[in-house]
């Protein structure tokens, strides 16, 4: 139970003894405890930085899920917390790990504060038995606690960067659960899962709470059925909407054989930013048939294949990923694979010839020799000195009569093909 509305004094009388004294609280604040030097603030010093700190978490996960969005629909966004390869949120949006039971996690977390928001506005009104839900605030902490421990250790080993945004809702998660834990230390009388288990009557027993609570859960599962799933495509089939073919030096292309644009696109298959503007192309030359002739150059940032552009450990695979759509190019299925390998891209699934060989009519044997093949591997490297002699450093990036263009194309070239 909260300690009654008392102001309570200890006063030293000698080494051997103290002496007590009792009196109300003359100003109605809540309780101060003085004991020797140590003191207690009033509950509200405790409630008001919760209170701050749920703000910042629903503030925090609102553009996290704002950018989520933009990252998948908009070919130029750019968060302001992509910063680097280690320290880049958009890096951390573009995963298929900021994908968690159908919904972005960024609305997860939001749901998560929300949830927390409900019981603590119940708690602060300290009703008859309210402040048990204490005990439940600190078990949501905890259980949040664990998530972001386990979301990091997501980011440091499998995405291979941070979100500084992610890393402030941690921080936002371990605050809450250090706070709830001092609350019920200092205003709440039960033992912990006495606690729970009353807190777990009381909101049982309180039909604003229960209410509040599944109109909660009755919104999240609305918008898990109703939520158009953007970080979701699928490229249109190149035999129905262009031509398609080799150049002389035996590139693939697809498009208009004489354009009245000639794009070189130079492409990494673990690039999100290439699947989404080859994605975004691929569109334009189906809507503009007679416009675009676009060449694919394979320029893989991986360490194994391009080591002088990336000299550390990067998109481990994409070369051989390469590899094997050129043999794919050799077949006359080029573009087919290509999907496939921008789709394989997307999941968390590690990369596998077999399945890519179901799905593309290859057995997984040849794939498989495809990858470790010495002449293909030649024609690949092939590219990426080409790449190199044009100055480029990163992907997607584009060749527009000699000029380069890294990350995305002029407005005016997009004018210039939708006119």
């Amino acid at each position: 139970m909260f300690i009654p509305r008392w102001q309570v004094e200890w006063q030293s009388i000698d080494h051997n003894q103290s002496q007590i004294s009792i009196t109300p609280a003359s100003t109605g604040m809540n309780p101060v405890i003085h004991q020797g030097t140590g003191k207690t603030l009033p509950y509200r010093y405790y409630a008001i930085p919760v209170f701050i700190l749920l703000l910042l978490g629903l503030a925090d996960t609102g553009y996290l899920i704002y950018s989520h969005y933009r990252n998948y629909t908009d070919i130029s966004f750019s968060s302001f917390c992509a910063l680097t390869k280690a320290i880049n949120c958009d890096t951390v949006s573009q995963s298929p790990w900021s994908i968690l039971l159908g919904l972005p996690l960024a609305i997860w977390g939001l749901f998560s504060y929300l949830l927390y928001l409900i019981i603590f506005l119940a708690a602060s009104r300290r009703t008859k038995g309210s402040e048990s839900l204490w005990h439940l605030l600190f078990l949501l902490g905890l259980l949040y606690s664990i998530a972001s421990i386990y979301l990091g250790y997501v980011s440091a080993t499998k995405v291979k960067a941070y979100c500084l945004l992610c890393l402030a809702s941690y921080g936002i998660s371990f605050s809450l659960c250090y706070y709830a834990w001092i609350i019920r230390r200092r205003f709440c009388a039960d033992s912990f899962w006495r606690g729970v288990k009353q807190g777990t009557n009381y909101l049982l027993n309180s039909w604003t709470l229960t209410g509040s609570i599944l109109c909660l859960v009755a919104t999240l599962f609305f918008l898990k059925a109703n939520l158009p799933r953007y970080w979701e495509y699928t490229l249109p089939p190149p035999s129905k909407t262009a031509a398609q073919g080799l150049t002389a030096e035996g590139n693939p292309w697809i498009g208009a054989e004489d354009g009245e644009i000639t794009i070189h696109e130079y492409m990494d298959y673990l690039c999100f930013q290439c699947r989404k503007m080859h994605l975004f192309l691929r569109r334009l030359i189906a809507e503009h048939p007679g416009k675009i002739k676009l060449i694919h150059h394979h320029y893989p940032m991986d360490h194994e294949f391009n080591p002088i552009v990336v000299p550390e450990p990067f998109h481990a695979g994409a070369g051989k990923m390469a590899m094997i759509a050129i043999y794919a190019a050799s077949k006359g299925k080029f573009w087919e694979m290509n999907d496939e390998l921008y789709t394989i891209a997307q999941g968390k699934e590690s990369f596998d010839t077999r399945t890519l060989g179901e799905k593309t009519d290859f057995t997984a044997g040849e794939l498989a020799a495809a990858s470790q093949h010495p002449q293909i591997r030649e024609v690949l490297l092939y590219d990426i000195r080409q790449g190199m002699k044009l100055g480029i450093t990163g992907t997607p990036s584009y060749v527009i009569d000699g000029k380069v263009y890294e990350g995305s194309m002029p407005g005016e070239i997009l004018q210039k093909i939708m006119k």
